[in-house]
C-alpha cells in the first residue's frame, strides 16, 4: 500500500485555499476594501467545509487541525492590525482582543494535544458546559465565529463608506454582541485550559514523588 501524503488530503487543500484567500485579502485591504472583505469572508466560510471533508473522507489529521486553528487566529490578528491603523484611538482594545484570542486558543489546543485529542474541537463532553455547547452545536459555532468575523469586517468597511445605511449600524450592533459573547467564551477557554494544564502538572508531580 502506497504511503499517504498528508499534505495532499482534501481538507488540507481547502486549508491552503483559505490561506491564499486570506493573504490576498491582506494585500488588497489598503486599496480594494470590498474585494478584500469578500476574500476574507470566503476564507472564513471555507472553514465550515474542511472539517466536514475531513470526517467524510476519514482524513482528520493533527496537521490539519493545527493549520485550521492557526489560519483562523492569524487572519483575525491581521485584520485587527489593520483596524488599529484605521481606528488608532481603539488600538488598545484591538490589542486586548488579539491577546485573548491567541492565548486562549493556543493554550486550549496545547492542552487538548497533550491529552491526546486530534483537534482543539474534540473536548470532554463532561467538561465545561459553555464549551460543550460551543463545540457540539454546529449552528452555535457557526453563528459565533461568523458573527465575530463579520463584526470586524463591518468596522473595516464602515471606515470606507461615506454615508453608511442605518441597517449597517444595526447589523454592526448585533455582530458586536456576538463578538462580546465569543470573547467571553475565549476567556472560558483560557481558564479551563489553564486548569487542565495545572491538573496535568499536579498529576505528574505526584507521580514523580511516588516514584522517588
Amino acid at each position: 500500500m502506497a504511503e499517504e501524503n498528508i499534505f495532499f488530503f482534501v481538507p488540507n487543500l481547502i486549508g491552503y485555499a483559505r490561506i491564499a484567500l486570506a493573504l490576498l485579502s491582506f494585500y488588497l485591504m489598503p486599496c480594494c476594501p470590498w474585494t478584500a472583505v469578500f476574500c476574507y469572508l470566503l476564507s472564513t466560510l471555507l472553514d465550515n467545509f474542511d472539517g466536514h471533508a475531513a470526517r467524510a473522507l476519514n482524513q482528520c489529521t493533527k496537521f490539519g487541525a493545527m493549520m485550521d486553528m492557526l489560519t483562523d487566529r492569524c487572519a483575525t490578528m491581521c485584520l485587527l492590525v489593520n483596524l488599529s491603523l484605521l481606528y488608532p484611538s481603539y488600538t488598545f482594545l484591538f490589542q486586548l482582543s488579539m491577546c485573548v484570542d491567541i492565548a486562549s486558543h493556543w493554550l486550549h489546543l496545547h492542552s487538548s494535544t497533550i491529552t491526546g485529542s486530534a483537534s482543539h474541537k474534540s473536548i470532554d463532553l463532561s467538561g465545561n458546559p459553555v464549551l460543550r455547547i460551543y463545540y457540539t452545536s454546529e449552528p452555535v459555532l457557526f453563528v459565533m465565529c461568523t458573527g465575530n468575523e463579520l463584526f470586524f469586517c463591518l468596522l473595516f468597511l464602515l471606515h470606507h463608506i461615506e454615508e453608511p445605511a442605518a441597517w449597517l449600524y444595526w447589523l454592526l450592533g448585533l455582530c458586536g454582541i456576538i463578538y462580546l459573547l465569543k470573547t467571553a467564551i475565549s476567556l472560558v477557554h483560557l481558564v479551563t485550559a489553564s486548569q487542565n494544564m495545572a491538573a496535568m502538572d499536579a498529576a505528574e508531580r505526584e507521580k514523580t514523588v511516588k516514584t522517588q
